[in-house]
C-alpha cells in the first residue's frame, strides 16, 4: 500500500467518523466530499500516465525520424489499445455516473468508435473493399 491509499484510506475513515457523528443529513455531503477526493486522485493518475505515454510518443517519434519509416508497427497498436482502456476507465465513470446505464452505453460507444477509426485507419483493406479495386472480391456491396 503506498502514501496515496493509505491517505485515501485515511480520507473514508474521517468521512465515516463524520457522518456518524454527524447524522444522515450530512451523508451525501460526506460521501459527495470523499468522491471528489477519489476522482481528483483518479484524474492525477490519468494525467501521469497521458504524460508519460505522451513522452514515450515523443522520443518514439524523435527515433523514428532518423531511422526509416516503418507504418503501422505492433507498439503503435499496442499503446493506442493502452491508452484507449486507460481513458475508458475516468470515461466510464463519469458516463455511468452521471448518464447512469444510457451514459455508460454513450462513453463506449465513443471509445469503440474511436478504436474502430484507427482500425480502420491502420487496415484501409479491413472493412470493405480495397481501394482501387474494382472486379468481383471477397466483400459484397
Amino acid at each position: 500500500m503506498d502514501a496515496r491509499d493509505a491517505e485515501l484510506k485515511k480520507e473514508l475513515n474521517a468521512s465515516l467518523q463524520a457522518r456518524r457523528e454527524l447524522g444522515e443529513e450530512y451523508e451525501s455531503a460526506l460521501v459527495d466530499s470523499f468522491l471528489e477526493k477519489v476522482d481528483q486522485r483518479i484524474d492525477g493518475a490519468v494525467e501521469r500516465r497521458v504524460r508519460r505515454q505522451l513522452a514515450e510518443h515523443q522520443m518514439t517519434v524523435t527515433r523514428d525520424a532518423r531511422s526509416p519509416k516503418v507504418t503501422d508497427s505492433w507498439g503503435e497498436r499496442f499503446g493506442f489499445g493502452i491508452v484507449s482502456l486507460v481513458l475508458a476507465m475516468p470515461l466510464s465513470a463519469i458516463g455511468g455516473g452521471v448518464g447512469h446505464l444510457p451514459g455508460l452505453i454513450v462513453a463506449w460507444l465513443g471509445i469503440v468508435g474511436v478504436n474502430v477509426v484507427q482500425a480502420a485507419r491502420s487496415h484501409p483493406g479491413l472493412f470493405g473493399r480495397r481501394k482501387g479495386r474494382r472486379d468481383g472480391g471477397d466483400w459484397e456491396d
